[in-house]
Formats: C-alpha cells, structure tokens, sequence
C-alpha cells in the first residue's frame, strides 16, 4: 500500500463529522474516532475538522466483503 498523500481536489466536498456520521448512517462519535486513531484521511482547517468524501468512499470500499460462491462455501469445509 502506497503513503503517497491522496490529494485533494479543489471541487471535493469537505464534509463536517455529523455529515460524515449521515454519510456513513452511524453517530457523530465514529467519523470522530475514525479520525482521532487516523484510520481516515481528514482536513484540519483552524481547529476544525473536515472529512473528504472521498475518504468516506474509500473506507466503505476498504471494508467491502464479496459474497462466497458456492464453490467457495465447499472448499471452506
């Protein structure tokens, strides 16, 4: 995995953490946590915190699960 920085673009939608916590359908209190362990890239502008959307996008994508076949539910066993 690459420590490049994502860049981001000047058009992307800097989201608050209680827009964050709409975005991803869970309280304000886990896009903080998120961001206090750094698990998701972040904004800091003066002492405020704002969350890229596309870093949203990413994490749901990181933690996407396929679906088992059934070819693979028979090597499972």
């Amino acid at each position: 995995m690459s420590n490049a920085p994502h860049p981001i673009g000047l058009d992307e939608r800097l989201l608050t953490v209680e827009q964050a916590a709409v975005f991803l359908n869970t309280s304000p209190r886990f896009p903080r946590r998120l961001v206090a362990e750094r698990r998701i890239r972040f904004v800091k502008v003066g002492r405020f915190v704002r969350i890229p959307e596309s870093a949203l996008r990413e994490f749901v994508s990181a933690g996407l699960v396929e679906p088992m076949t059934a070819s693979d539910v028979w090597r499972a066993a």
